[in-house]
């Protein structure tokens, strides 16, 4: 359908029966914002049922009442459904000019069939259908003077008429929910930056933005958004990559924080890919022992991982990751748009993380990407953005059942203790991706090695991995010396290696590996062996 773009707040209204309620609360619940209902906000004000105001108060207080509460109700980001009569006072209609209405029209004998019995409705009483005829003649034409939009409801299902509006504003992003005991949701789609603001508390009044310097121009974007909410923005500019993810910035991320007075109700926002995640969620973490972190990935490897999870850390001299916190984000908003600005070796590089999703949980995953590799390439493709849903949904799953790594959460670091280990000794000149694409091979010749896997699983990861031009073989550091990383692997227990590998695709399991088998698949993959 063709209309105006929309935008929130956006306004439902129309006659007693229209669906504005059930509409609006559906509607909210596909845009990850809240759902407020002018009568329901009345009736906290009042402390009273709305049939006892009108007895009261008459129906002039209860407008007056209900104008005050769409005054509130416009001030947010919000889906609101309003009273039938809200449109008769004047303040009303005034108040929502230049703002998104939607007039929800629904047939007579529709509205009828709805309202009948319905005694909570005072003006309808006593004669439902008399009412309705004299209501529509009094309103329509106030509908019509506010609306931006007119959807017909009639009898089509709640889902058809979200749609329908929906398609009004550009589409809703895909979510992915996120449960367990730190529930939040992972927003995928574009054109999200406004999203970002619905993650911050009402009562917040300042939020520290934490990007790399080469993202000034998107946080300039976002800034004007947070702004816009009354929001006092502070910003911490960090080194880009992994030079950003030091103690050094954590530690001028606390002074930042400091000087800005950030409370308790405020937020840390991470715009960037995942060493900005990562240190914006360490910050979190620490500030105060705890305020609320939104993550904003900007690259492929942050939105299919280090964004969504709560794992956040810092590097250090004694490895990647290993000073950090578990705490979990209020919301990741995923605009693909930002990926446009990527250079293609790091789009690329973000599909090792995607493979690995497939090897250990997705076989769609593997499918899609040996159906379409340049699509997968492509910032603006079905295909990727298939691809990073399917990959946060594997993630969503296992991290909403073991938030801290205390079991299933292990097979997330499918291919990651070798490719944390050549990280290491290259100093983390090496993409992430591309050392997870190594490791992931590397696991899978071991794998083979134990007996676990066949040599076609292991021909099928490579395959995965060169069709997308993704590295397989890593010839830099010696295998003691990568030992030697691997040693400080978080899976280490009691001095031995421990290794996520695959008992057949799509069934990661975890096994004490000894020294000695690692020679062999370390040779396959290229690695020099003394």
């Amino acid at each position: 359908m063709s209309g105006p773009r929309l935008h929130l707040p956006l306004v439902l209204v129309g006659m007693p029966g229209s669906g504005k309620s059930r509409v609006g609360r559906a509607l909210a619940s596909r845009l990850c914002v809240p759902h407020l209902d002018s009568d329901d906000l009345v009736v906290e004000e009042a402390g009273t049922p709305i049939t006892q105001i009108f007895s009261e108060q008459g129906e002039a207080g209860f407008r007056a009442l209900e104008a005050r509460a769409v005054e509130r109700a416009l001030k947010g980001r919000a889906v609101i459904s309003l009273g039938g009569g809200a449109v008769t006072t004047p303040e009303v209609r005034a108040m929502l000019r230049g703002h998104s209405v939607v007039h929800l029209d629904v047939a007579h004998e529709e509205l009828l069939r709805r309202t009948a019995k319905k005694t909570h409705r005072p003006l309808l009483l006593p004669d439902p259908e008399e009412a309705l005829r004299r209501l529509r003649e009094e309103r329509d034409h106030l509908y019509r003077e506010v609306a931006s939009v007119r959807v017909h409801s009639d009898s089509r299902p709640v889902t058809r008429v979200v749609e329908d509006i929906l398609a009004l504003m550009g589409g809703a992003p895909q979510v992915v929910q996120v449960r367990g005991g730190s529930a939040y949701p992972v927003l995928i789609g574009h054109d999200l930056l406004a999203q970002v603001v619905d993650g911050v508390r009402p009562e917040a009044t300042r939020v520290l933005l934490v990007h790399p310097q080469v993202l000034s121009a998107p946080a300039q974007r976002l800034t004007h958004v947070l702004e816009e909410r009354g929001l006092e923005v502070h910003a911490l500019v960090h080194p880009d990559a992994e030079e950003g993810k030091t103690l050094d910035v954590a530690s001028a991320g606390w002074d930042a924080a400091g000087a800005a007075r950030l409370g308790r109700t405020d937020t840390v926002i991470g715009l960037g890919g995942g060493a900005t995640t990562d240190v914006a969620g360490f910050i979190a973490a620490t500030w105060l022992r705890g305020v609320d972190v939104v993550q904003v990935p900007t690259t492929l490897l942050g939105m299919v991982d280090a964004a969504v999870g709560g794992k956040t850390g810092i590097n250090t001299a004694a490895g990647k990751n290993l000073v950090g916190a578990f705490h979990p984000p209020v919301r990741v908003v995923e605009d693909l748009d930002l990926l446009a600005t990527l250079a293609q070796e790091d789009l690329r590089a973000g599909l090792g993380e995607v493979v690995k999703c497939g090897l250990i949980a997705d076989a769609q995953i593997l499918d899609l990407l040996s159906r379409d590799p340049a699509g997968a390439l492509d910032a603006h493709s079905s295909t990727l953005r298939e691809l990073v849903v399917r990959s946060v949904e594997v993630k969503a799953e296992v991290v909403g059942q073991d938030l801290t790594e205390s079991g299933l959460r292990e097979v997330l670091n499918y291919g990651h203790t070798l490719a944390h280990a050549i990280e290491r000794c290259e100093n983390y000149r090496w993409r992430h991706g591309d050392a997870v694409s190594v490791g992931c091979v590397f696991a899978a010749e071991l794998a083979c090695e134990l007996g676990l896997l066949g040599e076609a699983d292991v021909a099928a990861h490579r395959l995965a991995f060169d069709t997308l031009g993704l590295p397989t073989s890593y010839s830099g550091a010696p295998l003691e010396d990568l030992v030697d990383a691997m040693l400080s692997d978080k899976k280490v227990r009691g001095g031995h290696l421990r290794f996520v590998l695959l008992e057949g695709l799509q069934n990661p399991v975890v096994r004490r590996v000894e020294t000695r088998d690692l020679r062999g698949p370390a040779q396959r993959v290229g690695v020099h062996v003394r």
